[in-house]
């Protein structure tokens, strides 16, 4: 690892070890998925070992999909405890992006293999759960747990989204894993809804 990766990580690394003198499970969560127009919305939550060194993760969105692919497999394989939580784009209309977002990440939580003793979220302040959380804007650029999680939700989301495109091939689900493309919109025109389609996002076609 270069001089300047290592110190990249080690920056990263300002909030973990803000707690790990007090803590020893100190967990990160994130999510993927709240901005399309069909899909679930995906939760991860990982906890890493203490001073556990990366290379290259970084928030999922900086990262290529290729690289993405990588470090998911080095995250399962180096983490103490790694949770996803799925939920659905009909629950999402039920009960709106942000409280399915909750929901989500709660349940990522819960399947932990250990209980986190400490939360670094990205953004938003999980309700009712019962650690204690610290809610970091743009975490995923500045926490390797955070970008741990983001990693893990996104290539989750992205693979549940290729599968989704064998079933309904014409909205070209692989290629933009439902946000609101051209192509995408277009093809909501011509061929309608499909049942993973939001229909509190695409009411205005």
């Amino acid at each position: 690892m270069k001089d300047e990766e290592y110190e990249r990580l080690s920056r990263m690394m300002e909030y973990e070890h803000k707690y790990d003198k007090d803590f020893e499970y100190i967990c990160g969560v994130d999510e993927a998925g709240r901005g399309p127009l069909a899909g679930p919305v995906v939760a991860a939550a990982v906890i890493l070992p203490k001073d556990c060194y990366i290379e290259h993760l970084n928030d999922s969105k900086k990262v290529s999909e290729k690289r993405r692919g990588i470090l998911y497999d080095e995250i399962y394989k180096k983490a103490v405890a790694v949770g996803t939580g799925v939920v659905s784009s009909e629950v999402i209309d039920k009960i709106n992006v942000l409280n399915a977002t909750y929901m989500a990440m709660k349940e990522a939580l819960d399947n932990l293999a250990v209980s986190p003793q400490i939360i670094l979220v990205d953004a938003v302040c999980i309700p009712d759960v019962s650690a204690p959380q610290e809610s970091i804007i743009k975490g995923d650029a500045k926490s390797v747990s955070i970008a741990a999680a983001s990693i893990i939700a996104k290539v989750t989301r992205d693979r549940m989204m290729y599968e989704y495109d064998k079933l309904y091939p014409e909205y070209g689900f692989a290629k933009h894993k439902g946000y609101g493309t051209k192509f995408h919109t277009d093809a909501l025109k011509i061929y309608g809804k499909c049942p993973i389609h939001r229909n509190t996002y695409i009411h205005f076609l």
